[in-house]
């Protein structure tokens, strides 16, 4: 397959690979929603998830699959039978559909995990790709631990995938080991010494875990890679993967250096930024470039002198090219249910029946009546504070009584519902937080350990929304609870019974730590 040598393709791995960071795990709506919005960015393939890793996994790369229409979608399978076989099932109803698979070829990964000789590491993954060939002609292949792995293996087994019908061939640098000009080297090396490889696109996954994955990822995009594997905010396991929207704007704003541009819609970057955000809990950093609420802040009085004269001065970027500034008021008190549901609509998230939206629709009037102006980031609160609201075996807080003084010890009254039945409980603690989780844990009993307790102000102002995010772990199983209000001790309770709540389902979702990319 013949690569377009000025077109880079955006491959966004966030539904997979971004999952994995510790307590970012989504559910099949939330995954819906945030894969819309990346269909809205036009990123040309979205990695939809690991099929055989879960049922909620299957679930949702099918419903993804059946519902984006201007993306490929894309499943992950190790080079087993089973997996290939679950992708195959799961990407079915896509319009266009890819199967990424891969196999260890580092010495270390062979040895140690696979316990298999090189013969047959090449031996598995020809025989896997021809097996996707049921399912799918686009097919990725990656050599796990590429980074790492002998050169002349890796050329032999990349000529052998290629063959067997791979046309992305996918380098990823596993564990983050490397830097860019040696990264850059190795794809320059490959794509020169592998016989075949004009018959593929290149591909890149670069992890952070030094900081380098953009700068590797971009240096092998110099070096003749056409495909970069990326997430929105950098999210990822570990110190996370290259961050789609530093990846796409370098690229943009550097086309005097660059021989390759994007077709994203960049202007989607900061929604799609904010609405990740939300659902997993992981606040961006305000100094985060392109995204953070100071990538465009100019607190130098010469800066702002400069900026002010010419904007080009001390900006590199326009920040509407991005979406920033385009976060207006866009709704009030006497606003109606289509408003509502319209302006639901364009920052992804489409109302299911009529009942969701009389009830988005209430919380939305019980806002208005506290904070006038109703901006995009407060209905992407809205929406996920009502997400976890939805199971019969959800805890939903009723009320909250809570007493702080400085001559006494704070204090705490709970009531909260499950399944029709109401619970209450009281306590003391070192503060109204501290003695409104203590209440709460009274009731659950979850036994669990309070990892991260993180406050942030949702637009600007004293009536702004405070969002809490919260971590807990028990046995291993880690969870994010988001929780907003304009009042922080209710938004905290919001937050705490949402990480409860994730933490006492059924089907827990938790990604199971298998072999990746």
């Amino acid at each position: 397959m013949e690569s377009n040598s000025d077109k880079l393709v955006i491959f966004d791995t966030t539904l997979r690979d971004g999952e994995q960071s510790p307590g970012a795990s989504m559910n099949v709506s939330e995954k819906l929603r945030i894969a819309k919005i990346l269909e809205k960015l036009n990123v040309d393939v979205i990695e939809a998830g690991f099929p055989i890793a879960s049922k909620g996994d299957f679930e949702a790369v099918f419903n993804i699959s059946s519902n984006i229409k201007n993306s490929t979608i894309c499943a992950l399978a190790r080079a087993m039978d089973k997996d290939i076989d679950a992708a195959g099932e799961a990407i079915k109803p896509a319009e266009s559909s890819r199967i990424h698979t891969f196999i260890a070829t580092s010495e270390i990964h062979m040895q140690k995990k696979l316990n298999m000789s090189k013969d047959e590491v090449v031996s598995q993954a020809i025989k896997s790709i021809k097996r996707i060939k049921k399912y799918t002609n686009d097919i990725e292949f990656s050599p796990e631990d590429a980074g790492r792995s002998e050169f002349d293996f890796l050329s032999r087994i990349i000529e052998k995938a290629i063959d067997a019908g791979a046309n992305t061939i996918n380098i990823p640098d596993t564990v983050g080991y490397n830097i860019p000009e040696q990264f850059g080297d190795l794809v320059k090396r490959l794509i020169h010494n592998v016989p075949n490889s004009d018959k593929a696109i290149f591909s890149v996954h670069c992890h952070n875990d030094l900081g380098l994955a953009v700068a590797n990822s971009l240096s092998a995009v110099m070096n003749g890679a056409r495909q970069v594997e990326c997430t929105i905010n950098g999210l990822g396991e570990r110190a996370g993967n290259a961050s789609l929207e530093e990846v796409v704007m370098t690229v943009k704003t550097r086309q005097d250096i660059f021989p390759c541009d994007t077709r994203i819609n960049t202007k989607h970057i900061v929604p799609a930024s904010k609405l990740v955000s939300s659902i997993t809990g992981f606040p961006v950093q305000p100094n985060k470039a392109i995204v953070g609420a100071n990538a465009f802040a100019h607190e130098s009085g010469i800066h702002q002198d400069g900026v002010l004269k010419h904007r080009e001065t001390y900006e590199i970027m326009k920040a509407q090219d991005v979406g920033w500034l385009e976060n207006k008021l866009v709704l009030g008190k006497h606003s109606g249910r289509n408003a509502l549901k319209t302006r639901l609509s364009e920052i992804g998230h489409e109302i299911k029946d009529s009942n969701e939206l009389n009830i988005l629709f209430k919380k939305f009037k019980d806002l208005a009546d506290i904070k006038h102006e109703i901006y995009d980031d407060d209905l992407h609160s809205l929406i996920s504070n009502s997400s976890s609201e939805e199971s019969s075996l959800a805890y939903n807080l009723v009320n909250i009584r809570s007493i702080s003084d400085s001559k006494s010890e704070p204090y705490s009254e709970i009531m909260l519902e499950k399944n029709n039945k109401s619970f209450e409980s009281k306590s003391n603690g070192g503060g109204p937080v501290d003695a409104a989780f203590k209440a709460i844990e009274k009731i659950v009993g979850s036994n669990s350990k309070l990892q991260l307790y993180s406050v942030n102000n949702i637009t600007d102002g004293t009536d702004s929304l405070g969002e809490v995010t919260v971590r807990i772990e028990k046995k291993g199983i880690i969870v994010n609870g988001i929780g907003s209000d304009t009042d922080i001790v209710i938004a905290s309770a919001k937050a705490y019974l949402d990480a409860i709540n994730k933490l006492n389902m059924k089907e827990k979702i938790v990604h199971p730590q298998l072999d990746h990319v």
